[in-house]
């Protein structure tokens, strides 16, 4: 069979292909009313015909924008959506996707693509973003010569890996073809300038690059959603709800090595509404005491006037208490310092990378002033150090069961240096420095892609390590207030049965109840042999398996670093070995969980 010959130019075949359903059909429409007219012989190739063709190509082909969010604690999300109306404004047709809501094979149909990609743990992408990030860097990566890219990448220098998701996103779509459109612009968390410079310039350069459009386009159901998530949140971060501490009570036992307090805080009438799986950011002060041997370490009185950035001039010892970071050390202090002290160790230790990281990790911004004393002067000091962020918590109750309060699970941070005894910035301001009665800055941040089933007949498998409880604590009130008749397995570990058992009786009547089926836990400092959640797992892996086949979403919460991966590990053993599956088809499988929603991590 001979096949059909369209009286098409190759240019114009090309550009055909490159249409969305819609603009085909649109555009076939307008040939077919062409050709009813007596003066277009338009399958004749008459020069009328084609220039109305070429018209009608030039009209149809608007350029199609996706602006991507690959965000952790809310950031990225929030600067996306900035951008994204700065699209809209301009006529363009932009959408906006959340990464953990993005089809990863969708990318071979892109056109411009824009990330806005946190960084978490070490160098590692947003939880929301993992699936992506894999299949970009794996085998079934697809050419993409037909995509224009841009990326904005946000992290924390005081991480060793500094925005290295951003920088993986942008390495990997110019190795598969794309065209960049700008260059990537790393954001420490002080992020707001450079993301607001990164975005008129990218919305100014997809201007010039997208197609005229007739018309402004409809905003799309996905960006229409997001807006409106955004509206429905009264308070944010940047003007957070003044709630009341109600209760703080410490959960493990006196002799425990670890000091965990459960935190209920009161919403009053604030109309504040979370969903199970959300977390709560609060703000907090730095403590007095640590305020005043900074003081008097860089030889100031506090009354010295400094500017922040906003302009505002403030004495040093306001900006120390409400508006810098005095907990958390980076690279960037401890350089700095080195610098304006001229301190001959300090400089020879900032010329090693592993020895710049461990002072980090193991000393404090007041141990580094300690160890090697200088006086400088206010805004020096302010110059050195970044601006307080609020920190963010699992969020450890369901509204449906506590109505207007929120509750947290806390653990105490407390460390010695140079005889001094110091506790976190957060962690302590809730346990130690805030009376109940006292006064908190909170803000609701969600999570979406950390959500119980819609279903509530579906099986859970919940996997936590310490602290990476509260969630589940959540979860379990929200099934039960829902009425769900769906399985409900825990698997929690942490050092001692006896000391730090979190929420014991809570677990133990949900189990006598018959709404929680399974409790598996392990113990990492009661026996001669440490065991964790993932040891719980490979113990009962037929069972994890026959979970899964019958449609088990499982959720993971707990430290980063180790615990989670160690655990995804486990799964992957677990999946390979009774599904008959190589390690490569393994991870497919679980990646092909993590995109429907069944594999879902909060991990810190």
């Amino acid at each position: 069979m001979t096949q059909a010959v369209l009286p098409l130019s190759p240019e114009w075949q090309q550009q055909l292909n490159q249409f969305s359903a819609t603009q085909l059909a649109w555009l076939s429409g307008y040939c077919w009313a062409r050709s009813q007219d007596g003066n277009a012989a338009v399958l004749a190739g008459a020069a009328p015909a084609a220039a109305a063709v070429e018209t009608a190509v030039a009209a149809a082909v608007a350029r199609k924008i996706t602006v991507l969010s690959a965000s952790q604690t809310g950031n990225a999300r929030r600067v996306a959506e900035q951008l994204l109306v700065q699209l809209q404004e301009a006529q363009l047709d932009a959408q906006l996707v959340a990464a953990g809501d993005y089809k990863a094979k969708n990318i071979a149909n892109e056109d411009i693509l824009l990330i806005v990609a946190s960084t978490q743990g070490e160098g590692e992408p947003a939880e929301e973003a993992v699936s992506l990030h894999k299949f970009l860097h794996g085998k079934k990566a697809p050419s993409l010569p037909q995509l224009s890219y841009a990326v904005l990448a946000l992290g924390d220098t005081s991480y060793p890996n500094y925005c290295q998701a951003g920088k993986d996103f942008d390495a990997a779509l110019e190795k598969l073809g794309a065209k960049r459109l700008a260059a990537r612009v790393d954001c420490d968390l002080d992020f707001q300038a450079a993301s607001e410079t990164w975005r008129n310039q990218v919305a100014a350069l997809v201007k010039d690059l997208a197609s005229a459009s007739t018309a402004a386009p409809a905003a799309s159901a996905t960006a229409a959603s997001a807006a409106s998530e955004v509206a429905e949140q009264h308070y944010t971060k940047e003007q957070p709800y003044s709630a009341t501490l109600s209760v703080s009570q410490k959960i493990t036992a006196n002799e425990a090595n670890k000091d965990v307090r459960h935190i209920e805080i009161d919403l009053a009438d604030s109309g504040i509404h979370y969903t199970a799986g959300d977390a709560l950011g609060v703000w907090f002060s730095n403590d007095e005491a640590l305020v005043s041997e900074v003081l008097a370490l860089a030889g100031l009185a506090g009354d010295e006037k400094i500017h922040l950035a906003n302009g505002q001039s403030v004495s040093i010892q306001e900006a120390l208490t409400f508006h810098d970071e005095l907990t958390q050390n980076t690279p960037q202090f401890i350089k700095g310092y080195a610098e304006l002290s001229q301190n001959a160790e300090l400089l020879q230790l900032i010329q090693d990378s592993s020895a710049l990281q461990a002072a980090v990790d193991n000393t404090p911004i007041v141990g580094i002033l300690n160890d090697y004393p200088h006086a400088i002067s206010a805004e020096a000091l302010h110059g050195l150090l970044r601006p307080l962020t609020p920190r963010m918590y699992s969020i450890a109750s369901a509204q449906a069961e506590v109505d207007a309060e929120v509750h947290l699970t806390v653990g105490r941070v407390a460390y010695e240096h140079h005889g001094h005894a110091y506790t976190g910035g957060a962690s302590g301001f809730l346990s130690d420095r805030l009376e109940e009665g006292g006064e908190v800055k909170v803000f609701v941040e969600p999570n979406k892609n950390f959500r119980l089933p819609e279903n509530g007949d579906t099986p859970i498998i919940m996997i936590g390590a310490g602290t990476g409880v509260a969630p589940f604590r959540a979860f379990i009130q929200q099934r039960d207030n829902n009425g769900d008749a769906g399985l409900n397995w825990l698997v929690f570990g942490n050092q001692k049965f006896t000391d730090d058992f979190l929420y014991q009786a809570e677990w133990l009547q949900y189990r006598k109840a018959g709404l929680l089926h399974k409790v598996s836990t392990a113990w990492s400092r009661q026996g001669q042999e440490k065991v964790y959640v993932q040891h719980k797992l490979r113990e009962n892996a037929a069972d994890v398996w026959q979970w899964l086949q019958n449609g088990a979403h499982v959720y993971v919460c707990g430290d980063a670093l180790k615990m989670a991966k160690d655990v995804e590990q486990a799964l992957l053993d677990i999946i390979a070995a009774h599904g008959n599956m190589s390690l490569d088809d393994a991870d497919e499988y679980l990646s092909e969980l993590r995109e429907n929603k069944r594999y879902q991590r909060d991990v810190y």
